[in-house]
């Protein structure tokens, strides 16, 4: 009787030691596939994530039963036919310190189950190794990608670098026969007797040529090759001279003006054909933006050593990534012969050096406001 108690005390340790084996067997698969997941480089972050949750449900007591869920930075990753109701086991995703997400196993939950304990203490172990290993490899490729979108950074400098020295040198080659050709059409319209039609291409032949020196100044700006000498400038004495230049173009557009300059806004140090330009390039894209006629509401005030000039439009406004960029030089969504993509960054530009700030708020069909801000 003993002897057949021994056998089955002895049959029943084997079983238990084999399914313990079993089950290491499946946490080390489990760890070693991650590792090769780990390993792939040309795995994205999205891509790395779902096939761990495909890997996970093998390593658990139930595997064809169990389902697998990470939720990362608001995003679900999970095995198909993921259930509403479940038994699960949970792990956190902690970075650098923060919490990002977590990791769930998973049972679904039925009446009558009959598993009594669905979860081992070891599976908990586990998943808590995998959470540190998946929030280790998050970090890993988050560094990654930080270094190629920096050194992506460090291309786009050096070529606007590059940029910076051609626009000055065209633009000082530029400058010479622009200024014979404005001189000598000034010099035809003094010609008695000219033909009507001969005068209106010879108005043509000098706006596009002060067009054309416009352009040469922004690119002068740009590469900061223009003076930037300084003086007492009434910011409120410069927006009334500009707008005596578009007044008449807003009426001919539809476009209603409303000025509210504060009384009390001190005198600023600046460049005034620099400021000039700033206030004039910030109304013509606001002009350009309400085709169909609209509203431009131009505002200063002074809030203790700041003076800010706001300039908002109701014209159609710009999407999210278009206001990403409306600083880059030479983006332009306008037509070529329209804009040169050089109006915002040298505004920006004329800004940053006399210490101010420049903020643009758009929504698309809900206009755009252009915040300044200067010290007084």
């Amino acid at each position: 009787m003993l002897k057949n108690k021994s056998k089955v005390d002895l049959s029943a340790s084997n079983d238990k030691m084999q399914l313990y084996l079993m089950e290491r067997v499946k946490e080390l698969t489990c760890l070693y596939d991650m590792a090769r997941i780990a390993a792939d480089t040309s795995l994205g972050i999205e891509n790395m994530l779902m096939g761990i949750v495909e890997i996970l449900p093998e390593a658990w007591q139930y595997p064809k039963e169990a389902f697998a869920k990470i939720i990362f930075e608001e995003r679900i990753y999970s095995t198909p036919n993921y259930p509403k109701i479940v038994r699960r086991q949970r792990s956190t995703l902690t970075i650098s310190g923060k919490c990002r997400g977590y990791i769930e196993v998973a049972y679904p939950k039925r009446q009558g189950a009959h598993h009594q304990k669905y979860f081992l203490d070891e599976e908990q172990k586990l998943l808590d190794t995998v959470a540190r290993e998946v929030s280790a490899m998050i970090r890993r490729r988050e560094t990654e990608q930080d270094k190629l979108k920096l050194e992506d950074q460090l291309r786009h400098a050096d070529r606007l670098a590059t940029i910076g020295q051609l626009c000055a040198s065209v633009a000082h080659e530029l400058n010479e026969p622009l200024g014979h050709i404005l001189g000598f059409a000034e010099l035809v319209k003094k010609c008695p007797g000219l033909p009507a039609q001969a005068m209106a291409d010879n108005e043509k032949i000098l706006a596009t040529s002060l067009h054309a020196r416009e352009v040469v100044k922004q690119l002068l700006i740009f590469s900061r090759q223009t003076s930037q000498q300084k003086t007492k400038v009434n910011l409120n004495h410069l927006i009334r001279q500009g707008l005596t230049f578009l007044e008449s173009r807003c009426v001919s557009e539809g476009i209603k003006l409303q000025c509210r300059l504060g009384p009390d806004v001190p005198e600023i140090e600046a460049a005034p054909a620099q400021m000039n330009q700033v206030f004039v390039s910030l109304m013509v894209n606001a002009i350009q933006a309400m085709p169909d006629g609209g509203t431009i509401s131009i505002r200063t005030r002074r809030a203790g050593e700041k003076v800010f000039l706001h300039i908002e439009d109701s014209g159609v406004g710009m999407n999210e990534e278009i206001l990403q960029k409306v600083f880059i030089p030479f983006f332009t969504t306008k037509e070529a012969d329209v804009g040169t993509g050089l109006g915002l960054p040298v505004v920006h530009d004329i800004i940053t050096a006399h210490k101010g700030s420049i903020k643009i708020e758009s929504k698309v069909g809900m206009g755009t406001k252009c915040k300044i801000q200067l010290p007084a």
